[in-house]
């Protein structure tokens, strides 16, 4: 890559625009029983800001798939992410409910091009041996935001108040995707257009990953676990701050170390890789996420919520990178539409899950609703890591002569 800037440069970039994706995503978690007092609607009521800012993000994934392989993705990852801005600010300057549910429909309407495509750009730049490694690394920004959304969203709707954190956002928006666009106005042969795709409609494109059994089952897996893990951590705030007591800025705070988990994990991604395999990631990262949302539901002290808020977070990454390594490889002749679909399937996965949680909500209460999350993931942990098995095995077997 002689006429491109730095790989290192790329990843941090790109992590910087995945930082503000997922603090975007997850800002709104701690802050609802905040918006709840400021619209004076019930918790789940205004817990369908989450859920239209995960469908437009899926949704849109049949936007941006396509955009990323005809225009180049890291240009339409640059361009979403300033446009990002404007939703931020405009869920900032809300006065109802249904103003800030349009402006987070739109940030999850922009800010979808920017993980999917990052991870296609990975996909195309790095061999498959380094990807995981090189994925979690760049996926780090992203778990930092998830971070510091869930934290930011608390204090800050206890201290400054709620709209505070939208302010914050645009301008983390703004100064990421400025940032890459200039790269790439100096080095335009990072993201060169491939023109040569541009004629091939997205229905054919979307039609031959769906045709591939292994690509059927990966966005099966991705979608369940979306309904469970995403929708299950919008409450968890909420079920703190109303059963342990505590103020939403220590709610934050524990939720928060779900994205701990994720960092450790990145950290450790190497030996972890090499020790445990695919498989075993699978099937321990369901273990740990079990474990962690049953823990969630049932803690009595904070320091034990916490804890499992870290193992559910640690275990959510370690399955979830693995899914990730799979997907890159669904489609290789079309890897950002089929990243692009990946990612639509997670967090229309996650709309799933809020809308299902809010029925539980008003059924019963959150402790069901963790709870019954844990037991789901432990679960979908186990089947992936027999698919991958027997994945595995198929292999082995054709590679014999």
């Amino acid at each position: 890559m002689s006429d491109t800037a730095p790989p290192r440069l790329v990843i941090l970039l790109l992590a910087l625009a995945g930082f503000a994706s997922m603090a975007s995503m997850r800002v709104t978690d701690a802050m609802l029983p905040a918006l709840s007092l400021a619209f004076e609607r019930p918790v789940a009521d205004v817990a369908q800001n989450i859920t239209f800012f995960a469908i437009a993000y899926g949704l849109m994934q049949l936007c941006y798939g396509p955009l990323g392989d005809r225009h180049g993705t890291l240009r339409v990852i640059g361009l979403a992410t300033v446009a990002c801005a404007l939703g931020a600010l405009g869920s900032a300057l809300s006065g109802s409910l249904s103003t800030l549910l349009l402006f987070r429909t739109l940030t999850g309407a922009t800010a979808a091009a920017i993980i999917p495509l990052s991870m296609a750009w990975v996909g195309d730049n790095v061999p498959y041996e380094s990807r995981q490694v090189t994925l979690a690394h760049m996926l780090s920004g992203a778990v930092m935001g998830l971070i510091t959304g869930q934290v930011a969203g608390g204090f800050l709707a206890d201290t400054l108040g709620w709209q505070a954190a939208f302010y914050l956002l645009t301008t983390l928006f703004l100064l990421a995707g400025g940032l890459l666009l200039t790269m790439l106005q100096r080095r335009p042969g990072l993201s060169p257009p491939k023109a040569e795709q541009g004629g091939v409609a997205f229905v054919s494109r979307l039609r031959e990953i769906l045709l591939i059994a292994r690509a059927r089952r990966i966005l099966v897996l991705v979608f369940l676990e979306g309904i469970a893990a995403f929708g299950a951590l919008a409450f968890v705030a909420s079920h703190l701050y109303e059963r342990l007591g505590v103020s939403l800025t220590r709610a934050g705070l524990m939720v928060a170390l779900f994205g701990v988990g994720g960092l450790i994990f990145a950290a450790l991604a190497r030996p972890m890789v090499r020790r445990l395999g695919e498989p075993g990631l699978a099937a321990g990262g369901g273990v740990l996420m079990g474990v962690g949302f049953v823990g969630l539901a049932l803690a009595q002290q904070p320091i034990a919520a916490a804890a499992a808020a870290f193992a559910a977070g640690l275990g959510f990454y370690m399955m979830h990178s693995t899914l990730q390594i799979n997907a890159t490889q669904m489609a290789p002749a079309t890897r950002g539409t089929a990243m692009a679909v990946f990612a639509g399937c997670l967090f229309l996965g996650q709309s799933v899950g809020v809308s299902l949680g809010g029925v539980i909500l008003r059924l019963a209460n959150s402790l069901w609703l963790l709870a019954g999350a844990g037991v789901w993931l432990l679960l979908l942990g186990m089947a992936f890591a027999w698919l991958l098995r027997q994945w595995r095995s198929e292999q082995a077997a054709t590679a014999l002569p």
